[in-house]
């Protein structure tokens, strides 16, 4: 039977299917993009501890992934014999496996016995906050170890203060802070006993268990399984999750009671928001109170500004000036639309590597100059970004702080008076747009097409192997998806406010000039409707069809 590590323990802790399948059937595990990203920052914290837990860098890092299992553990056994920090150690007990992240040597004391090196054990963690499956975490490793023999006198979990302020120069003294778990779990080696028995005879079972998809699958942390074990169910024609904000005891308990479709939760049980989504759904009908978008983008008329921003989160702070996890914004665009239904763009992207934040405030006060509306979609994301920006630049803070001001947002808007089917119970941007302008599709951009993706491509961009070439392809990509972002929220503002403005494409063809001569001097005429296609084709020949004495001029 296959070992059982500490975690291995915690995925039992979750969900014994989950258990089963790490063991027999590993390769079925798909981790999703945020959760290989907390694998590298607790890689890059732990590191980080390491020097931080062991300044004269006398410690002793093992390799079990490297040197095996078996040859790390006689190797740390060896070790306990000294008195040198040891990270990575591990120790077979109790029926488990447990590696240390840091194990310190206490000093023996006049009274101590010469023989009995005693130590004291640090679990580092990416996290801000103490949480339960830590204290879980905690009590594997203590129970484990001492049932090895270790003579562990205390054990701590080091987590990340996120208050803590980067002050440069590589000095990160201070930014992880420990809470002494010792009491608690020694005092839980029973459970553990018991988890460790149960997690055994799940081991051992010949088939998978069956167990039910549900909220367990997504905590403590993402189950890199889940898209195997939701295949074999059943999938509902209108499934639950598409119900937005389920908060209510009532409800949650009808849908843990088996409730998988919408129609089979009753109406009393859903707030107004809820009941508009399952109708709407149900019938295939569009919800939009025209007159109440109307109603309150009224007192917002042009000059109006659409700005998005793009931002990057470090555990570990890499800029002077900044917290753990802070939002860095390297990124933004804005578009500007005048009384006329003229419409201006600007953008900024820093990918130098070194810290945007002052470049990107100046632009954004540069771009964002006058008065009049800046419509945002999700107002509590700008804001706070702005607000940031202004507390670090106390010189730039009112002038920040006025675009705040300003500072409109479209989400309730949409949420409150607009609703398609194809939203799937989202009111994101990237589900409404579509149905609002299906001309504009995020999934026909090259390479950055969320968030998310904006973020790798941002580390990607800024890595010093990074080739120039590669580097300017991202530059691109980044520039299109944040400025389909902000032309998305025109496209919603023109909507909700009922404004029969100009298509972009129009726009840009009237703000060509030198396009709008040829096509009237142009002897090709359009004699039948054309598709969208087909113009733009057209207008391909007739920007080339250029006169005679233009090709001269060119030559």
């Amino acid at each position: 039977m296959s070992r059982l590590s500490k975690s291995k323990l915690l995925a039992f802790r979750q969900c014994e299917r989950r258990l089963w399948l790490e063991l027999h059937r590993p390769g079925l595990r798909q981790d999703d993009n945020a959760s290989q990203a907390a694998f590298a920052n607790g890689h890059l914290v732990g590191a980080l501890a390491r020097q931080l837990y062991d300044p004269g860098r006398q410690g002793v890092l093992l390799d079990p992934v490297s040197d095996g299992v078996d040859a790390a553990l006689a190797r740390s056994r060896h070790l306990l014999a000294g008195a040198q920090p040891l990270f990575e150690a591990g120790f077979e007990g109790g029926g488990a496996l447990a590696f240390a992240d840091i194990l310190l040597p206490l000093d023996p004391g006049p009274d101590a016995d010469a023989d009995a090196q005693r130590w004291r054990m640090v679990e580092v963690k990416s996290a801000t906050k103490l949480k339960d499956y830590h204290r879980d975490d905690a009590a594997i490793q203590a129970y484990v170890t001492r049932a090895a023999g270790v003579a562990l006198d205390g054990i701590a979990l080091a987590r990340i203060d996120s208050r803590w302020v980067y002050p440069g120069n590589g000095q990160y003294g201070g930014l992880l802070v420990e809470e002494d778990l010792s009491a608690e779990a020694f005092g839980r080696s029973g459970e553990v006993a018991s988890w460790i028995a149960r997690a055994g005879e799940v081991a051992a079972q010949e088939h998978e268990p069956v167990i039910r998809p549900g909220d367990h699958c997504a905590s403590p942390y993402p189950c890199g399984f889940t898209a195997h074990c939701t295949a074999r169910m059943p999938q509902a024609a209108y499934p639950v999750h598409w119900l937005p904000r389920i908060a209510s005891r009532a409800l949650k308990q009808h849908i843990i009671d088996g409730a998988a479709d919408m129609r089979e939760v009753p109406d009393a049980l859903l707030n107004p928001i809820q009941l508009r989504v399952k109708q709407h759904t149900l019938e295939g009908t569009t919800y939009v109170d025209a007159g109440g978008a109307a109603a309150d983008l009224a007192p917002y008329p042009p000059p109006a500004w659409f700005i998005d921003f793009e931002t990057i989160a470090f555990a570990v702070p890499v800029w002077a000036g900044t917290r753990p996890f802070q939002m860095i914004p390297f990124q933004f665009s804005v578009h500007r639309l005048d009384e006329t239904g003229k419409l201006e763009h600007r953008a900024f992207l820093d990918l130098s590597g070194s810290d945007p934040s002052r470049a990107f405030a100046e632009a954004l006060l540069d771009a964002c100059h006058g008065e009049g509306p800046v419509f945002v979609y999700n107002a509590g994301f700008e804001t706070a970004r702005i607000a940031e920006l202004a507390a670090r630049f106390a010189d730039l803070g009112p002038a920040l702080l006025a675009i705040n001001a300003r500072v409109v947002d479209l989400l309730p808007v949409a949420r409150e008076r607009y609703y398609h089917p194809a939203q799937e119970g989202s009111w994101s941007i990237k589900r409404v747009l579509p149905a609002i302008a299906p001309e504009l599709r995020y999934d026909q951009l090259d390479g950055v097409q969320d968030g998310g993706a904006a973020m790798h491509a941002f580390l990607e961009a800024i890595a010093p192997d990074t080739a120039a070439e590669r580097k300017g392809q991202i530059e691109r990509q980044l520039l299109d998806y944040c400025h389909l972002d902000t032309l998305a929220m025109v496209r919603l503002w023109e909507f909700f406010t009922g404004r029969q403005e100009p298509c972009d494409l129009e726009r840009r063809i009237l703000q060509n000039g030198e396009l709008v001569e040829r096509i009237l001097a142009s002897e090709q005429e359009m004699s039948e409707p054309m598709s969208a296609e087909e113009f733009i084709a057209w207008l391909g020949q007739v920007k080339n069809d250029a006169a005679p004495e233009d090709q001269a001029q060119a030559k």
